[in-house]
């Protein structure tokens, strides 16, 4: 009923694409490589995803040796870009070494910084993590920064040259969605123009759609994928509620009310 004549071609759409430090990113879900049950299966959930990239942790791929190198291979044969990350650093110093690292092997500025607090929440450790990013900075990298919601950490972040931030919904692996939605909603609001990509803690497709409809650009994930019983499938999932969330929020969702509102109209209905 709500179909456009044949005549009528349907209205043009200005492209939505997520531009990070001055490049396109073709797609707004990122994913980590670790936990895979099998280079095909990592191969078959990044197509499936369509991953705008994916992440490398180097210290471990430094810890599996030649099957390291057989898995860098499998990476780079993906043709996605690679995000290399500093996973398992508790220190500023340890991360901008293995960000050093990373860049050589790699070819890329392009770094997802984690400087982690605790072992047992993998919390960011915030004042580690921005003294590394300065540093970095500093040296011509391209800082991802793996951070909590918090504001006054998100404004020292972009004052020491962050064009991008990567707040958690929920501790790394723990697939319990989005902890703080109002902690979230919040940081949007206070940098509306920087790219904001929800990095850990998302279990289910559904956490990635209302990060999306909350105006969140990308998320990044892993476990839910990899540990998933069919991770492509789980992966394709993923890629789908990443679409309907954006699609739904540059549509414009309803606010919610407190009461009901008819959405049939009182004029001409019967009186018994």
């Amino acid at each position: 009923m709500n179909a456009l004549p044949p005549d009528r071609p349907a209205p043009a759409q200005a492209p939505d694409v997520l531009s990070i430090y001055g490049e396109a990113v073709p797609s707004r879900l990122f994913i980590g490589t670790a936990l895979y049950p099998s280079p095909a299966i990592l191969a078959d959930s990044v197509t499936a995803a369509r991953a705008g990239l994916v992440t490398v942790s180097l210290r471990r791929e430094q810890a599996r040796g030649r099957t390291g190198e057989r898995f860098l291979s499998l990476v780079r044969e993906m043709g996605v870009r690679v995000l290399p990350n500093t996973a398992g650093c508790h220190t500023a110093k340890e991360a901008i070494t293995t960000a050093q690292m990373a860049r050589e092997l790699f070819d890329t500025a392009w770094i997802k910084l984690e400087v982690i607090a605790d072992d047992d929440t993998l919390q960011p450790e915030v004042i580690g993590l921005v003294e590394a990013a300065q540093e970095l900075g500093r040296q011509g990298f391209k800082v991802f920064p793996y951070t909590t919601e918090d504001l006054s950490v998100a404004d020292h972040l972009l004052k020491v040259g962050c064009e991008v931030l990567m707040p958690w919904g929920a501790p790394i692996g723990s697939g319990r969605g989005l902890n703080n939605i109002y902690g979230l909603r919040a940081l949007r609001a206070r940098v509306p123009g920087v790219p904001l990509v929800v990095d850990a803690g998302l279990g289910a497709p559904s956490h990635a759609a209302a990060a999306m409809e909350l105006g969140y650009d990308a998320c990044l994930l892993n476990t839910a994928i990899a540990k998933a019983a069919d991770p492509v499938r789980m992966a394709a999932a993923f890629a789908d509620a990443i679409d309907a969330g954006r699609s739904a929020y540059l549509a414009g969702i309803m606010p919610p009310r407190d009461m009901a509102a008819p959405s049939t109209p009182m004029a001409g209905r019967a009186v018994l």
